[in-house]
């Protein structure tokens, strides 16, 4: 077992690659979705969108869990048993015959990847806390988009050899690679006397406690509000680049466009987060994207822009949802967890299941709306931007 505690910037490589478990898990699916679409659900196209959203569902009902497990038997253990159940998960996947139990597959899945997401959260929040694990955790988010720019080249280049089911043989290795790293290089960050007993008493209490903060609530609810248009956004992008402007062939290329600018985010973020503070980037944020979404909407719904030009005013878009994301989740997770060091896996259980599941609920109807243009999308991210940016304004300037 290591003893010696990692150097932070290979602490950070490694926290980026099990974050980027969940990363790959849904963008390395999106180029499969017309195939799983014309396989196993013919007559109703959109229904291939819950194959992102199933496995968000899953993980944002493990995270409930994968946080107080690791509170009671350590961080190291609680990972690893979640990866273990993402295995299982993905390796059921590709036998499933119907739409129904690949999704049920996909749950499992997302529930595993529930470890990994989470409890990598708590163990940073066990080395450091305020504006400097958001600065951290900025700096892993950043390494983490690489994966959303590559997984989508990755997986057609996994379809066309082995077809939509050999995406999931991929997924096994990588969450393997990660899990590995973890065990042979990181040592424990919860010590035995700082771990709490799994009972049903201690978990209430707790669980009150995270959501006696008003600071937390909040953050939870601005998070569900950018969560929910970060995976309508995912749900709808694949079918807009193909039946809205014809760029199936090309998708993959243009999505690692998207990851790539848009992964300057977190590491502006983490330039300037110490400085100026998480609620007044959070805040600036949400409200050029309210500014940005509105007038995109209002001139895609008009048909003001000329054939040639609403593409590319799309993907600047498109561009700016994923960039808002690298401004503003990192932030509110560590807003989230500031107040509650002493019980860090619980509050990020608490943050990450609430958050995730109804930024599912939310995200699920708009990406079944989709009419063949984006614009019902870029009214329901605005909707959802002012809503946040309200919901910011209550906290004190000082964060």
């Amino acid at each position: 077992m290591p003893k010696q505690p990692m150097p932070q910037t290979e602490f950070i490589a490694m926290m980026a690659t099990l974050f980027a478990i969940v990363a790959f898990s849904i963008d390395g699916m999106l180029p499969a979705l017309p195939r799983i679409a014309a396989e196993l659900t013919p007559d109703d196209v959109n229904a291939a969108q819950l194959i992102v959203t199933s496995f968000v569902l899953g993980m944002g009902v493990g995270t409930l869990f994968a946080g107080p497990i690791s509170d009671t038997i350590g961080r190291k253990p609680a990972i690893i048993g979640g990866v273990a159940i993402y295995i299982l998960g993905a390796a059921l996947a590709p036998v499933a015959g119907s739409l129904e139990l690949l999704l049920a597959a996909r749950i499992l899945q997302g529930v595993g990847a529930a470890g990994p997401r989470i409890v990598t959260l708590a163990m940073v929040r066990d080395l450091h806390s305020g504006r400097q694990m958001a600065r951290i955790v900025s700096f892993a988010m950043m390494i983490f988009t690489l994966v959303p720019a590559v997984a989508p080249s990755v997986g057609a280049v996994i379809i066309a050899g082995f077809g939509w089911r050999g995406i999931f043989g991929a997924v096994i290795v990588f969450s393997l690679i990660g899990s590995l790293w973890l065990v042979l290089r990181q040592p424990e960050t919860l010590p035995k006397p700082r771990r709490r007993p799994l009972r049903l008493s201690p978990l209430g209490v707790a669980a009150r406690e995270v959501m006696s903060h008003r600071l937390v609530v909040t953050s939870i609810a601005v998070q569900t509000l950018v969560y929910g248009a970060l995976f309508g956004t995912l749900s709808s992008t694949q079918q807009i680049f193909d039946i809205s402007f014809g760029r199936a062939e090309s998708f993959p290329i243009w999505f690692a466009v998207i990851a790539l600018i848009s992964g300057g985010a977190s590491l502006l973020n983490a330039t300037l987060v110490v400085r100026l503070g998480m609620r007044l980037l959070i805040t600036v944020t949400l409200g050029g994207q309210i500014l940005l979404s509105s007038a995109m909407a209002a001139l895609m719904a008009g048909g003001v822009l000329p054939d040639w030009l609403a593409f590319p005013a799309y993907l600047v878009w498109t561009i700016s949802v994923f960039f808002m994301t690298g401004l503003t989740l990192g932030n509110l997770n560590a807003l989230a967890l500031e107040p509650l060091g002493h019980i860090a896996g619980m509050a990020a259980s608490v943050n990450g299941c609430i958050s995730t599941v109804l930024a599912v609920a939310i995200a699920a109807p708009i990406g079944l709306a989709f009419n063949g243009t984006p614009v019902p999308l870029m009214v329901a991210v605005a909707a959802l931007c002012a809503a946040g940016w309200g919901l910011m304004r209550t906290i004190p300037r000082y964060y």
